[in-house]
């Protein structure tokens, strides 16, 4: 069986940066020969696009899956939960969910757009299910995020991971929230990692009456420097 592929999130970001570090090439090297080392501005454009895009590569292909691994440590999984991830995707947080659940179920929903993530498709995340075996562990859904197909109250945990901030206009993230504390249980957790949307998510949740945490994830969740970190929100359905 092939192994598993998860792909590049948001490629087309990628793409722009390694761009720009290829296009600048040409003027780093005109600079550095006729007009003298002293013109440093096309030089150190390259440096930033080409660290940019390094930091990027990592935190897609390497970064998220260690700090998600700590996450989902974190939470002392008892093992039977029913847990939704919300813009699954290519299944990285779907997976590791399931790892952590051999008497439980993890259902992914996801609308399949390959601008937020290489490739991504149900039967790409069925095949890496089952290369990483947890396919009877797994189900997945073609779901809007703001309109979630399932009862109240179905799941223990809810996670999503770089997904919700997709959603526009911005009030659709709010509603994607609502719906994520509607299929939510009682005592049940919210864990979600976003990038500068999280704030927002964090107020929208205090106004609910719950009383989220939020944290840093460190510079393995950088997508492509500091000026774009990972934030973590947790919180409890407390009633």
């Amino acid at each position: 069986m092939s192994p598993a592929r998860y792909g590049i999130d948001a490629p087309p970001a990628l793409f722009g940066l390694i761009s720009g570090a290829v296009l600048l090439i040409p003027g780093t090297i005109f600079t550095a020969v006729f007009a003298g080392w002293w013109a440093l501005w096309p030089g150190l454009l390259f440096v930033y696009f080409t660290v940019s895009a390094a930091l990027y590569l990592h935190t897609t292909t390497r970064g998220k899956f260690a700090v998600w691994a700590e996450i989902l440590d974190g939470l002392a999984l008892r093992g039977d939960e029913q847990v939704l991830d919300l813009g699954c995707g290519r299944g990285a947080v779907l997976i590791a969910v399931a790892k952590r659940l051999p008497d439980g179920h993890v259902t992914g929903a996801d609308r399949w757009r390959s601008v937020d993530q290489s490739g991504n498709a149900p039967e790409v995340t069925a095949a890496n299910a089952a290369a990483e075996g947890v396919a009877d562990r797994v189900s997945l859904d073609t779901a809007d995020m703001t309109a979630l197909p399932y009862p109240d109250e179905s799941f223990d945990l809810v996670v999503a991971s770089m997904a919700i901030h997709n959603i526009h206009p911005a009030r659709g993230r709010f509603i994607a929230l609502d719906e994520a504390l509607r299929v939510l249980r009682t005592g049940g957790r919210l864990v979600i990692a976003d990038i500068t949307a999280a704030r927002s998510y964090h107020s929208f949740l205090e106004r609910r009456g719950l009383q989220p945490v939020t944290r840093p994830l460190g510079w393995r969740m950088w997508w492509g420097g500091p000026w774009l970190p990972t934030l973590l929100v947790t919180a409890v359905r407390s009633r």
